[in-house]
């Protein structure tokens, strides 16, 4: 039988102790940073993602969420590109078991690649047809991660056409005090733009003087350079 200990020792023969010295600094695992008593083993993410393309038929949920809870980086995020794998291939009671470890275990989804992994590709799609009201939990959660998770999963929303819980959580989340939502939202929003730019434009106008600076350039990233000056200069 595959286990936890199998994926462990793979990655652990990929380490790269250069490249764990970069990831640490670049997800700021450092002291201080928003990643930090984070450990990077130096395994690259296309790597991570070959490794769980071996294992995720073989390793049970069980194994998987064990996997999930270790101390090194790269295992979680290799055990959250395997449930991603298990979430679409599975059938409603599978994916259901999915969603519940992945909310069961958002303080180990803790950093934004961990989250942008899987909130987009297993919480939204979950939530397409079913009761939203979790993400209202999230994006009010003293966790940066939940909120970060919360804004994230509305991309899975945004690509079937409906913009409510982008817009919903934006108006939440939008004087958040971390750059790493900040961002999110951002982006969220600008992917709503990629698709109905007067959707977006007319949730900004009422908000864009308030919001982060950083959120607003997320948002405006796609827009023409004289309405990025306009938006950013205040005078839309």
């Amino acid at each position: 039988m595959v286990t936890t200990a199998d994926v462990r020792h793979e990655l652990a023969s990929l380490a790269d102790p250069r490249r764990a010295e970069a990831s640490s600094r670049f997800l700021q695992m450092t002291p201080g940073g928003y990643g930090e008593g984070d450990t990077a083993i130096g395994v690259s993410v296309p790597e991570q993602r070959r490794v769980a393309a071996r294992y995720w038929r073989d390793l049970s949920l069980a194994e998987t969420a064990k996997l999930l809870t270790g101390g090194v980086h790269e295992e979680r995020l290799t055990a959250l590109f395997i449930l991603v794998r298990k979430f679409t291939k599975g059938d409603e009671e599978e994916r259901g078991r999915i969603f519940s470890i992945v909310l069961a275990n958002t303080d180990r989804i803790n950093n934004w690649d961990l989250v942008d992994s899987s909130a987009p590709y297993i919480v939204g799609p979950w939530l397409i047809d079913k009761d939203r009201s979790v993400l209202d939990g999230l994006a009010g959660a003293s966790l940066v991660w939940d909120r970060r998770i919360a804004i994230m999963a509305t991309f899975a929303f945004i690509k079937a056409g409906d913009f409510h819980w982008t817009f919903r959580l934006g108006e939440w989340l939008l004087r958040d005090p971390h750059d790493l939502v900040q961002k999110a939202v951002g982006w969220m929003l600008r992917e709503v733009g990629n698709r109905d730019r007067a959707a977006e434009e007319e949730f900004l106008a009422r908000r864009y003087r308030v919001m982060p600076r950083v959120m607003l350039r997320y948002a405006i990233e796609k827009f023409e350079p004289q309405r990025r000056r306009e938006y950013l200069s205040g005078v839309v």
